[in-house]
């Protein structure tokens, strides 16, 4: 009933809402009024779909990582009670987003809803209408979402429930005011850091409500962790919200326009849930830890999930409002296409030091950097040593992500095929090279302490139960890693693939992210220092390494002898003045790919003889302390076969 009140505020805040710029909006467009029911029924059916997908992924969030999961695998009844309620909302959220397509094409065309519920005629707007087609994808995903949590009865496959329904939010992310326009690669990096920080923060406390409201078990701990994991979210909220409004509108237009005045009611409602969070994490949780406060969390909680829905409105109404023109000028078409201009030539000096910071992935590599040190830091901190190579190689790791996506090279990589290659390079072959030698799952085992026989599993039995689990199992498969490793660049280069995803940013996102898993996949049981599910021996690391080497030689030599530019349409399309040869900008990155399979070979034969070396010695050395410990036993025991042997073979006199 909370959630439905809820969802009903949103939804009149944000039809109300818009209405304060809904003729604007259509004048802007040239286009005619479409009428009462498109106008203010799309933001209605649009918080519908959203409030679906919230409490979908909140309840699956608490089913896989709040709940605690029982040890054999199956999900205890309180998870097993979260995993029906978020099938029922992702129904809900399947049914909005089918609606929000007709919706959105009558939108987008200035015509009434009813106009274009025609078959042909809304296939004919889905088709050239890039957001309604993102809606129905999400309607897709949200369906197939709405069968698994039907089924769903283990831990294992409630997390995989709960990973497909957050890629369920990207195609909508993808689209949109933040996807458009000038510096669009920072407003939609911004926006999906912000979206996804909100979805499992609102959707993580509805299901905590439900859970207390049901009395579930171990509401101490599901409230303690929720707790943690909000503080983070309410962080990368403000801080990605901060960034997304700075592209879009400047300070002198937050009171003078619809837009700024929205985006600040939002930031008063962002405020006021930070300070119930507040109140959250210092009165009531601790009140649980002694046996009480179950009521005042209803209360609280009640309250701040009203608050956090009247924001949801407030963020649809934004989403429906232009942004202010604020006397920008007019981007040209290289900042159109991939967000920023690019107004010189790459040179060394540009491509380490001309920055342009990625909020995914540079982020990404200092998080990793910190928590990293952070875990050295509690090691040492309790008497326990740690190696320092291995602190020197994730970071060598992580200021590898770092340069590859946030200097020179990650700027100019959308803009020029080769530079886009050395990336692939950095991302796949050098990055993961250190990662692996910095054994991060060793660390975190030794960090997290184990739960014990009687408690709910935590962070450590989840870790152990994804490197034991059958998907680490085939993914770590030396055909599987090498097939995924190798072919992977046949697959996106010569498929016609690269060239749908160099228009998309979402896409150079994803890209980024295959390049450096499937790496790492390759080279942890090759020259990892975790224990990797599916071990090798000696020969088989240096035959898997050995094997790739003719694919990456191949690749890079058919870049280089081919006739064809890859992504050609797009290229040309950016206008670079001081970019006339693409063919052979194309024929250097066939080059740099076929070259740089000789760096991480070196480091990786390198590693792999020290790795032997040290295995030989720690050999040596148990078999020393055994002979100190009994004497020099087996040694006799060897001596005096051969004395035996030599009997035998030696002929008696007569």
């Amino acid at each position: 009933m909370l959630v439905i009140t809820a969802g009903v505020l949103a939804a009149l805040i944000a039809a109300a809402l818009t209405a304060l710029s809904a003729g604007a909006s259509y004048a802007l467009l040239g286009l005619p009024d479409p009428g009462p029911v498109t106008q203010y029924g799309l933001p209605v059916v649009r918080v519908v779909a959203e409030s679906g997908a919230v409490v979908c992924i909140g309840s699956l969030l608490l089913a896989a990582f709040g709940i605690p999961a029982m040890r054999s695998g199956p999900l205890a009844a309180d998870g097993y009670a979260a995993v029906r309620t978020a099938s029922w909302a992702a129904a809900v959220w399947c049914v909005g987003a089918a609606l929000m397509v007709p919706f959105i094409a009558a939108d987008a065309t200035g015509r009434p809803v009813g106009d274009v519920l025609s078959v042909d005629v809304l296939f004919g707007l889905v088709d050239a209408l890039e957001e309604a087609k993102a809606w129905a994808l999400t309607a897709l995903i949200a369906f197939v979402v709405a069968l698994v949590c039907r089924v769903v009865l283990s831990w294992g496959w409630t997390v995989m429930a709960f990973a497909l329904g957050l890629v369920g939010l990207f195609p909508v992310i993808a689209t949109g005011h933040s996807a458009s326009g000038g510096a669009h690669d920072i407003a939609t990096n911004s926006l999906l850091v912000h979206l996804f920080a909100a979805v499992l923060w609102v959707g993580g406390l509805v299901a905590l409500l439900a859970h207390a409201a049901r009395r579930g078990a171990h509401l101490p701990l599901v409230a303690r962790r929720f707790s943690q994991f909000a503080l983070v979210c309410w962080i990368a909220m403000a801080l990605s919200g901060v960034i997304n409004s700075l592209v879009r509108v400047s300070p002198t237009d937050l009171f003078t326009s619809t837009y700024g005045v929205l985006l600040v009611l939002k930031v008063v409602g962002l405020v006021a849930l930070g300070a119930f969070g507040y109140f959250q994490r210092r009165s009531v949780v601790r009140r649980l830890d002694d046996g009480a406060g179950a009521a005042a969390l209803l209360r609280l909680g009640a309250a701040e999930v009203l608050i956090m829905f009247a924001t949801i409105g407030v963020a649809v109404a934004l989403g429906r409002t232009p942004p202010p023109a604020g006397g920008k000028a007019v981007p040209g078409r290289t900042e159109l296409l991939i967000g920023y201009p690019l107004d010189a030539p790459p040179t060394l000096f540009r491509l380490l030091f001309d920055m342009r910071f990625d909020l995914i992935y540079g982020t990404f590599a200092l998080a990793l950097a910190g928590l990293y040190l952070l875990g050295v830091y509690r090691l040492r901190k309790r008497g326990d040593a740690w190696p320092v190579g291995r602190t020197i190689a994730w970071m060598c790791g992580c200021a590898t992500i770092f340069m590859a996506t946030s200097s020179g090279i990650g700027k100019y990589a959308p803009a020029l095929f080769s530079v886009h290659m050395g990336q692939h390079m950095l991302m796949s072959m050098l990055a993961p090279v250190f990662l692996v030698l910095a054994g991060p799952t060793s660390l975190a085992l030794r960090v997290f302490k184990p739960a014990g026989k009687t408690q709910p599993p935590g962070p450590r039995e989840w870790l152990l139960a994804f490197v034991h689990s059958p998907v680490a199992r085939v993914l770590t498969n030396p055909f599987v890693a090498l097939a995924l490793f190798v072919g992977s660049f046949y697959a996106l280069y010569f498929s016609g693939l690269f060239d749908v995803a160099l228009t998309q940013h979402w896409a150079h996102l994803a890209m980024n992210a295959h390049f450096l898993l499937v790496g790492y996949i390759f080279y942890w049981p090759v020259i990892g220092i975790d224990p990797a599910p599916r071990p090798l021996p000696s020969l088989g690391k240096v035959g898997l390494v050995f094997a790739s080497m003719p694919f990456h030689a191949f690749f890079g030599i058919v870049l280089m002898m081919s006739q064809t530019v890859i992504g050609a349409a797009f290229y040309r399309g950016l206008d670079l003045p001081w970019m006339t040869d693409l063919l052979a900008d194309q024929r250097l990155g066939g080059g740099l790919a076929w070259a740089s399979g000789e760096v991480p070979l070196v480091v990786v034969m390198l590693a792999l003889l020290i790795q032997w070396s040290r295995a030989d010695s720690r050999a040596a050395r148990r078999i020393d302390r055994k002979a100190d410990a009994d004497g020099g036993a087996d040694l006799a025991a060897y001596n005096e076969m051969l004395r035996q042997l030599a009997e035998k073979d030696t002929p008696r006199s007569k």
